[in-house]
């Protein structure tokens, strides 16, 4: 399997890489969370575009993005924008999802950023195609806050997103119960031994799915997500709890 290396961080091998998303509305907040985790065990930066009050205004989220870039210092930072779809705070048009996704890649400011990759081939083609010219690795996500589909499906997704060309395939999932956790598990790990040649991220979202955000050293999963002072999905642990935890296991192994 290859491996992502952003900035001196490598996603697929060792433990599970720890990314901590920003979810606020300002750009002073924003700034000023990024600032802090300068004090955190992470690896990864992760701005959640859809809360920012500026995310419909191009100019403001270039103007934000080269502010955090300077910020992070040599953090790796993950631009998302969620659309409403898959959980997210943003209603956005097609062809403006599209748009603002390369405005992000263009600015030179992001190391990745976030593509669903369910948003119709042609647009995320065109994403793909245009972060890859400017260096910008690409995260193909897929959520389901809803349920979690049988561990076939699973796989078979992970691998789509694959086979597009995303250089790490993501896959989050919401369990109605334990099996539906052991399956999200199970299809980690088949996808890992079987079928992968680059990094994948996964998870079990809630209470139940907890566990899938500490087990990736074990399944596979190549990075995890913690929160600081807010979580942007329900099951996130607080960053330095999951950095023992991570760290604990990685003794154990």
């Amino acid at each position: 399997m290859q491996t992502v290396m952003v900035r001196g961080v490598t996603l697929g091998a060792g433990r599970p890489k720890i990314i901590v998303p920003i979810v606020e509305r300002t750009e002073e907040a924003i700034l000023a969370e990024a600032r802090s985790f300068a004090a955190l065990p992470l690896d990864m930066a992760e701005w959640r575009v859809d809360w920012f009050d500026g995310a419909a205004e191009p100019d403001r989220v270039a103007h934000c993005l080269s502010a955090l870039r300077a910020a992070l210092g040599d953090t790796p930072l993950l631009a998302t924008f969620r659309t409403a779809k898959e959980g997210g705070e943003g209603d956005i048009a097609p062809a403006d999802y599209a748009a603002l996704c390369k405005a992000m890649a263009a600015t030179g400011c992001v190391d990745l950023i976030d593509v669903e990759a369910f948003s119709g081939d042609a647009i995320v083609q065109d994403i793909l195609s245009f972060a890859h010219r400017r260096g910008v690795k690409v995260v193909g996500s897929s959520h389901n806050f809803q349920e979690t589909p049988p561990r076939e499906e699973l796989v078979a997704r992970l691998r789509q997103i694959q086979a597009m060309g995303a250089d790490v395939p993501k896959l989050a999932v919401m369990p109605r119960n334990r099996r539906d956790v052991l399956a999200l598990l199970s299809a980690t790990e088949e996808m890992v031994r079987c079928y992968a040649d680059r990094p994948i991220i996964t998870m079990s979202m809630g209470g139940d799915g907890v566990i899938s955000r500490l087990c990736g050293q074990v399944f596979g999963s190549a990075a995890t997500f913690g929160c600081a002072a807010r979580s942007s999905a329900p099951g996130q642990m607080e960053v330095r709890q999951l950095d023992t935890v991570l760290r604990l296991l990685e003794q154990a192994l």
